[in-house]
């Protein structure tokens, strides 16, 4: 796939556009969340209103570069952690209200069972074929980005020789060096986040013996929970983490672009890999703008700024320097969370409750 040879936002420019941008706070039921106006870069003619659950900062290239094709555009962008947009999309399917023009999230199953549950709208464009087979739910959920879920390390405080190469050799670490990392290791709190119980749940469905022991070994190692991928990143790039498990490639790739001391291992047996989603809801007021944003993520130029400035990873698998391990797409051990029916299971109620009460047993029984 051709990279985008227009002109690189720097990173410094980046933060200053952002901070330029009107930033107001909104209030959703019972959670708070921060919008982030980007006004149009002509002629104001049109809104697009996103609610989203990723990163800002990735996202404002695509943003600004869509702008660029729709000038008179603004973009509204609300965000959210996975779980509350989801619950808050949910709402105002059933009560028939719109929500935004589109919906973008880490947590695909919940995108899924949205458009299951009739609240997503079929989307047309040149682009969207461009999506892999396993990343289009028809035509109405769509991935636009490949995410390696990685285990990253502080390389200033691992030593080379602790550093695990797949999962078992994680879950054998936390158990011969006890002591060492107890209390040194981060992954998510999987009741809290949405992304964090979808990537649990398949590595449960890769190997269930592996899973298990790596479980019990996270548990005794008195494993640190967060919601989110940057607050794992931050405390591993300050060294008060050594290891963070079930990392997204993309945020842990840009914090070692920026010179933090984060190593990123993509793990040798197998590795998860996510694609990002975006839908247009059942309800969205401008649905011919939402659908030209979709196709525009998934167009050439859009895959090009997403692979240089925003995710860093192709669909095509290609994954930028600096990454350990094998690469994923010739290696064989990429294992994509299709985007499809089977992620329903993901978010059957009873199964959810299972897992998520297995989930916290192991994590309380196996601390010492």
């Amino acid at each position: 796939m051709s990279r985008f040879t227009g002109r690189r936002v720097p990173a410094v420019a980046l933060a200053a556009s952002i901070g330029a941008a009107l930033l107001l706070a909104m209030s959703l039921g019972a959670h708070s969340q921060t919008m982030t106006r980007f006004p149009a870069p002509g002629t104001p003619s049109d809104t697009l209103s996103i609610h989203a659950a990723t990163d800002l900062s990735a996202l404002a290239p695509l943003i600004q570069d869509f702008q660029q094709l729709t000038p008179g555009t603004t973009v509204e962008i609300l965000e959210y952690v996975t779980n509350d947009l989801f619950s808050a999309a949910a709402r105002a399917c059933q009560e028939g209200r719109p929500l935004g023009d589109v919906l973008l999230s880490s947590s695909v199953d919940q995108l899924v069972k949205l458009a299951n549950d009739g609240c997503a709208q079929r989307v047309d464009g040149p682009n969207l074929p461009r999506a892999p087979r396993w990343a289009n739910w028809r035509d109405e959920v769509f991935g636009f980005t490949f995410e390696p879920i990685v285990m990253v390390y502080n390389r200033d405080s691992v030593p080379a020789a602790d550093v695990p190469r797949t999962h078992l050799e994680l879950a054998e670490l936390l158990r011969r060096e006890a002591d060492r990392y107890r209390g040194r290791v981060g992954t998510y709190d999987v009741r809290l986040s949405g992304i964090g119980y979808l990537l649990a749940f398949n590595d449960a469905r890769q190997t269930t013996t592996t899973y298990g022991r790596l479980l019990e070994s996270l548990g005794r190692a008195q494993v640190v929970v967060r919601c989110c991928t940057s607050e794992i990143l931050d405390e591993v790039a300050a060294g008060r983490l050594l290891i963070g498990y079930n990392m997204l490639g993309s945020y842990a790739y840009e914090r070692m672009r920026r010179g933090q001391p984060i190593g990123i291992i993509m793990p040798a047996d197998y590795t998860l890999v996510l694609s990002r989603g975006a839908m247009v809801p059942a309800h969205a007021p401008n649905t011919g703008l939402a659908g030209r944003f979709i196709d525009y993520l998934l167009s050439e130029r859009g895959q090009g700024v997403g692979q240089s400035q925003s995710f860093f990873f192709g669909l095509d698998g290609a994954a930028p320097p600096g990454i350990e391990g094998p690469d994923v797409v010739t290696s064989g051990i990429a294992r994509p969370i299709t985007v499809g029916p089977a992620l329903l299971a993901v978010q059957d109620a009873a199964r959810r409750k299972r897992f998520l009460d297995d989930w916290s047993q192991s994590m309380i029984q196996s601390a010492p």
